[in-house]
């Protein structure tokens, strides 16, 4: 019996699969990043986190709001005090959603010194939700426009990382009860 214990204790442990980033050349010289996961949760909890501030401050942000008299603009900070509008923010307008399927988002202000936001400021993030079976979602974040421009390559490098590594907090806070 106590080899049975020992074999139990030797299973391998479960992780999540890897969010592998795409680059995709377009026809106009842009580029699209692309990425997707399957969280174990339901749309509507993926939508609540991804379309409402109270949801962006479980994995993305610990600031987060709707700006007054902007109801499609948000606004985030990763400095924890940050005041609306100061130097740390983040705004992201919503340019268009379906809910609980699909939300799109520009990003219209960066924090100060963000490098190479002119060129940013042209990317429109699309995140698309399915349903892949009972309790679970597929996820699909696809950024478009990544001018193809050296400050186009840096955003390029540093958004295929950055995204990955916030669609696995996602992925985390969304595994939370």
């Amino acid at each position: 019996m106590l080899w049975l214990a020992a074999l139990l204790t030797m299973a391998p442990i479960q992780t999540a699969p890897a969010i592998v980033p795409t680059v995709t050349k377009e026809a106009d010289g842009t580029s699209t990043l692309a990425m997707e996961m399957t969280v174990e949760a339901p749309a509507a909890a993926v939508w609540q986190a991804v379309a409402t501030p109270e949801g962006w401050r479980r994995w993305a942000a610990p600031v987060a709001r709707i700006v007054p008299g902007e109801e499609d603009m948000l606004e985030t900070s990763y400095a924890p005090d940050a005041k609306p509008g100061d130097a740390t923010t983040i705004r992201q307008h919503f340019v268009a959603w379906i809910p609980g399927r699909m939300l799109a988002f520009r990003t219209v202000k960066a924090p100060q010194g963000f490098p190479n936001f002119e060129a940013y400021r042209k990317v429109i993030t699309v995140l698309e939700l399915m349903p892949a079976g009972p309790g679970r979602t597929r996820i699909v974040l696809t950024a478009v426009n990544y001018p193809d421009t050296e400050a186009g390559r840096q955003l390029l490098d540093f958004f295929r990382q950055g995204n990955a590594e916030a669609m696995a907090k996602l992925r985390e806070a969304l595994a939370k009860p």
